[in-house]
């Protein structure tokens, strides 16, 4: 079947205000009803006393993204069946595993407007809590009858953290290059994206274009999406963030927007905040996100955000129209609207 080419107006001619989420995920909100019950009941399989770890966790749930990737891309090209909602439970619980240990890592207090849960029980219990998702997700990619999707689960599981062990090892290391810092985001954050919407359109037997199409959709979005949370930390607030802000300085990851001011600062500037960030002070946060502004770090890494998206809505051309294409035009759009309003 022959499709149009999707374009950000299609994505927007209905909705000339920002994108809402909720109008994102309007097609599948019975099914992230259904992840986000199912999810809760996840932690009724942990020893008593490390159930309360576990809640606490898998409680931290935010919009549900990749789940609604899974269900999007699944009723995109077919119909939706339970095994999605499993697929999504594990999609979900990989990347709050993720989170559980990124917050060890970068010592921060607040994720999602609340204590992280190494701020609550410290870093012992938290990395050990961390470990269980990951260990009871990759459980529950036994219950596919397919062994190839638990390995397509297990291999990006695998990716994921070796993405977490690449930027953990370029801490600090200024001459890191931008094919270095695209590798390390498509690994830690994109795969999940790919992994999420490949494996929705396959369980609702989607052609091998179609999940091909969806899974490059995914990893486009996926990286510009780790982009936009790379300026967050810098350009957002932590009203809107919900987590704590600047721990990317704090820690020495190199992200696209300190990549980029370090491409474009003369050699005195490049010496002097590199000389901040390797003997970090938190009042120095507003002078590095001014220095950062006034040489167009965010504007720089706007505009490759946009550029992904464009690629992210390019792969739906190869998908039929209808409601849940739509939605996903949408989702690029929402996630446009939210880079725009980053340092207002």
């Amino acid at each position: 079947m022959a499709v149009s080419t999707p374009s950000y107006r299609e994505a927007t001619h209905s909705n000339p205000g920002p994108t809402a989420w909720e109008d994102v995920i309007h097609p599948v909100r019975p099914f992230l009803q259904e992840v986000s019950e199912r999810l809760a009941q996840q932690a009724d399989a942990f020893d008593p006393e490390v159930a309360t770890f576990a809640r606490y966790a898998l409680d931290n749930r935010g919009k549900q993204l990749r789940p609604a990737l899974v269900g999007l891309a699944g009723s995109a090209v077919g119909t939706l069946q339970d095994q999605h909602i499993t697929m999504a439970i594990i999609v979900e619980m990989i990347h709050l595993a993720t989170l559980v240990h990124d917050d060890i890592m970068d010592e921060a207090t607040i994720r999602r407007r609340r204590p992280t849960l190494a701020a609550q029980w410290g870093n012992e219990v938290a990395v050990l809590v961390g470990d269980c998702l990951f260990a009871h997700a990759l459980g529950l990619a036994t219950q596919f009858d397919s062994i190839d999707i638990s390995k397509r689960i297990a291999e990006a599981a695998r990716k994921v953290c070796s993405g977490e062990i690449l930027q953990t090892l370029r801490r600090q290391r200024w001459a890191v290059t931008r094919t270095e810092y695209f590798h390390v985001i498509e690994l830690k954050t994109a795969e999940l994206f790919a992994l999420a919407s490949e494996m929705g359109a396959r369980l609702a037997d989607g052609t091998q274009e179609q999940q091909q199409a969806l899974r490059q959709h995914g990893l486009s979005l996926g990286i510009a999406y780790q982009i936009y949370d790379d300026c967050l930390d810098l350009f957002g607030t932590e009203g809107v963030a919900g987590k704590s802000l600047g721990t990317d300085l704090a820690t020495g990851k190199l992200t696209l927007p300190l990549l980029i001011f370090l491409e474009r600062a003369a050699p005195q500037e490049r010496a002097e905040l590199t000389g901040w960030l390797e003997h970090w002070e938190p009042e120095r946060f507003p002078d590095v996100r001014d220095r950062l502004s006034r040489c167009g770090a965010l504007a720089g890494s706007v505009e490759v955000i946009q550029s992904y998206l464009n690629e992210a809505r390019g792969q739906l051309a190869h998908i039929a129209p209808g409601a849940s294409r739509h939605a996903l035009l949408e989702l690029s759009a929402f996630l446009a609207s939210q880079t725009s309003a980053l340092g207002g």
